[in-house]
Parts: structure tokens; C-alpha cells; sequence
């Protein structure tokens, strides 16, 4: 995938890595699934924002999030991802551990003719999120070959 300002800068893995852990800190900041902030933001911005990656991720994150949240009107919702059982989630995975499961996940799956923002839209409105996303299950913490397989088959 070609960075949409330097033509011959190549996006790499680790720009799509920051997108998805700034997806991952942007909804569970204000409330929102995954979803709501990918489809909101919308594929061109997303190009847009993962060419800028490079440069971005030197930025304070909080910053970041707080640019995107006003940028692309982003509204307050009522899900929070870390309402789960103690007993059966201890251990909440953190943005940086969500990004990269959704990072090898879009990568893994990866389609022929495919770039990254379309993987992006693909996987993030895909119903497997939902179990992904649900800390009261172990979806999120299996192997990434684990995790592609059950995307591959539609579902765990």
C-alpha cells in the first residue's frame, strides 16, 4: 500500500498497528464498539490518517484521540468494553494488546488486490468483533492463527 503523500513510501505494518490501537482508544474512550469509530471515520479518512501514521504515532496519544473524537464528531455512547466479570477477566487487555490482535487479524486475512484500510472496514464490521470484544471470553487472548482460522470459518 502506497502512502497517499509520499508515493514512494510504502505504509507498513506498523502504521496500521497505530490505527487499530487508536481505533481501540478512541471507542473505549467515548463509549463507542470498534465499529462505530471505523465506520465514522470512513475509508478515505482512514487512508488518509494511516499515511499520516508515520508521523502520528510521535504524538501524545491522548492528543491523538482527542483530534480524531472532534475531527470526526464523534458522539459519546453507552458500551464500555471493561464492564466484564472480574472472575472470569481479571486481566483486561490493554489498546496496545487489542491493536495488535487486530492488526495480525486484518493482516492475516488479507485478501489478494486488498489494502490495508479495506481490511480494516472488512474486519472491524465483521460479527466476529463482537466475541473478539467480549473480555468474558478468551477470543481475544488465543494464538492470532487461533483468531484467523475462527474469521476464516465465521466464528469460534
Amino acid at each position: 500500500m502506497v502512502n497517499m503523500f509520499f508515493k514512494d513510501e510504502k505504509i507498513t505494518e506498523n502504521d496500521l498497528y497505530f490505527i487499530c490501537y487508536m481505533i481501540e482508544r478512541v471507542a473505549r474512550k467515548i463509549h463507542q464498539k470498534n465499529k462505530y469509530v471505523v465506520n465514522t471515520i470512513g475509508k478515505n479518512e482512514l487512508y488518509r490518517l494511516i499515511s499520516l501514521a508515520n508521523t502520528l504515532h510521535c504524538e501524545n496519544p491522548l492528543k491523538v484521540e482527542a483530534e480524531w473524537i472532534v475531527e470526526y464528531k464523534l458522539e459519546e455512547g453507552s458500551f464500555d468494553i471493561l464492564d466484564v466479570d472480574k472472575e472470569l477477566a481479571p486481566n483486561i487487555p490493554r489498546e496496545t494488546q487489542m491493536g495488535k490482535v487486530y492488526m495480525r487479524l486484518i493482516v492475516d486475512t488479507l485478501k489478494p488486490g486488498e489494502d490495508y484500510v479495506e481490511g480494516i472496514m472488512r474486519v472491524y464490521n465483521d460479527p466476529i468483533c463482537e466475541v473478539i470484544d467480549n473480555y468474558n471470553t478468551s477470543a481475544y487472548y488465543e494464538p492470532s492463527y487461533v483468531i484467523t482460522r475462527a474469521y476464516n470459518e465465521g466464528g469460534f
